[in-house]
């Protein structure tokens, strides 16, 4: 009996052995599950972490981009601006009048409607392009253009700009005075010298004005 007693209680050490290394392996393959999970974890934080801060960056950059573009468009408007009333002070410093002259509607000069120059108009601008290569010295020329009240009041002021621009044409191909000394503007019937009521009044309305300035 003692023999059986102690061949069992050997049985089960035996069992309990064998069982032994099966329960280390299952406690060690779990813990490492649970780490590795823990690094998987980790790393899907820090790769959250790390796109926002590549969205965070793109956006930041986008809006650096946009301002910087607004600040160059404001920078142009500004540079247009200050250039443009350089330009103007600079005419203003050397726009002394020399002399003015006017092509009117003498019955021949300028035809109702029409912006050719006819024969005693070209006389006028050859003696104007003469008097202007005798002075010697850069000579800047204010063309406008102008016309009587009959029609529409945006044809009137397309027909001052014809009228000022065959004036300037003329004078650069004939005359030999450069296009960058001439300036031309339409005032259509803006500025009557004359009374629009009467077809003497309208005749004299009907011209050119050509300010010479130094």
């Amino acid at each position: 009996m003692y023999k059986r007693q102690a061949a069992w209680i050997v049985g089960i050490l035996f069992v309990a052995v064998l069982a032994a290394p099966g329960c280390v392996s299952k406690k060690a393959y779990e813990t490492g599950m649970e780490d590795l999970d823990g690094r998987v974890v980790a790393v899907e934080s820090a790769v959250e972490a790390n796109q926002k801060r590549i969205n965070d960056l793109s956006k930041s950059t986008d809006q650096k981009v946009n301002s910087l573009k607004a600040d160059n468009q404001k920078s142009m408007q500004v540079g247009q601006q200050a250039m443009t009333k350089a330009t103007a002070a600079e005419r203003a410093a050397q726009g002394k009048l020399v002399w003015k002259v006017v092509i009117k509607d003498d019955g021949v000069k300028f035809d109702f409607g029409k912006a050719s120059i006819t024969s005693s108009g070209i006389t006028d601008l050859d003696q104007l392009a003469k008097q202007l290569k005798s002075k010697g010295r850069a000579l800047f020329l204010e063309i406008e253009g102008h016309t009587d009240s009959v029609g529409p009041e945006k044809d009137n002021m397309a027909l001052g700009k014809m009228r000022a621009g065959a004036v300037r044409n003329y004078l650069n191909e004939k005359g030999g005075i450069p296009l960058h000394a001439m300036n031309t503007i339409s005032l259509g019937e803006g500025r009557p010298v004359a009374d629009n009521s009467t077809k003497e009044g309208r005749a004299e309305n009907r011209r050119v004005v050509i300010k010479v300035l130094e």
